[in-house]
Parts: C-alpha cells; sequence; structure tokens
C-alpha cells in the first residue's frame, strides 16, 4: 500500500493540479469563443463562472498549503462548486434534448439584460437560460460542449471528495 501511496500526488500538487486543470478548461472556452467563433450563451458563462471559482479555491489552498480542517473545508467547497456547475450543465443538456417546439424562445442578451433589468431579474434569467442555450453547435464523440463540461464538473467533484477524505 504504501508503493501506491508513494505514486499519488500530495495534497498541496493535487490542489496546482485542480487549478491547473481549471485554466485549462477556461482556456479551451476561450479558444472555441475566440478561435471557433462559437458564443456562449447564458448557461455557458455560468459553467464558465463555477469552474473558475472551483479553480480559485484551489489555487487558495494550495498557496496557502493548507491542512488540517483547512484542506477539508476548501475540498467541500470544491465539491459544492462543482455540483452547482455541474447542475447548470445538466440543464443545458435538459435544454438542448427538448423537441424543437418545447424549447424556450431566446432571449435578450447578457450585456442587455443587465443595463435593462434589475440585477436579480437579470441573475435569475441568466441561470435558467433560453432558446439560445438549446442549440447544439458542437460535439465531440456524440457529446455537446455542455456534456463535457459535466463530465468536467464530476472529475472536479470526484477529486474534491478525495481531498476530503484523504490523509494529512
Amino acid at each position: 500500500m504504501s508503493e501506491v501511496k508513494t505514486l499519488l500526488p500530495g495534497i498541496r500538487s493535487t490542489n496546482v493540479i485542480l487549478a491547473v486543470g481549471c485554466a485549462g478548461l477556461i482556456g479551451i472556452g476561450l479558444y472555441f469563443q475566440y478561435a471557433l467563433g462559437l458564443i456562449p450563451c447564458a448557461l455557458c458563462i455560468t459553467q464558465r463562472v463555477f469552474i473558475i471559482a472551483v479553480g480559485v479555491v484551489a489555487a487558495i489552498a494550495a498557496a496557502a498549503g493548507f491542512t488540517g480542517l483547512g484542506r477539508r473545508v476548501c475540498a467541500v467547497l470544491g465539491v459544492l462548486l462543482a455540483v452547482i456547475g455541474g447542475g447548470f450543465s445538466s440543464r443545458q443538456l435538459w435544454l438542448q434534448s427538448l423537441p424543437e417546439d418545447m424549447v424556450p424562445a431566446c432571449g435578450p442578451s447578457l450585456g442587455y439584460m443587465l443595463e435593462n433589468f434589475p440585477l436579480g431579474q437579470a441573475f435569475s434569467l441568466l441561470l435558467q437560460g433560453d432558446g439560445n442555450c438549446a442549440e447544439t453547435v458542437w460535439t465531440f464523440l456524440g457529446v455537446s460542449i455542455p456534456g463535457w463540461t459535466l463530465v468536467a464538473f464530476i472529475g472536479l467533484a470526484a477529486i474534491n471528495v478525495w481531498q476530503l477524505v484523504r490523509k494529512d
């Protein structure tokens, strides 16, 4: 068992891996947006926010070198953020699975909402998604972007669970 233990990264290294992985995911999203011209919908932007949040928590944990309670708090927060982000990925996958006649109407752009609606209402509309979020613009192995993002959130949650239960 001690051989396996030496092959696994330490707590701080795992947090660095999480932070770098989240930065990589954001980099992929920016590549899709700017190199491939895929404009992110409201739910895509929301998912990005949660990926960034998981990465920031991991970066703080790595920089501070938390062990014990600090490590557990960061891990729980990482799991919570990944689960919420995964919920938004699931919502978008659900919207993409709807028959065309059941897809909600496309709403105003994020900029328009922030300029013309109260912040609470704009935030609520952002989190619900609209017809733009139901469009599948890219797939790999038959899985759309929110599907792969859900896989990423599951992985981020799993690694954070491991950080939670592992020994210091």
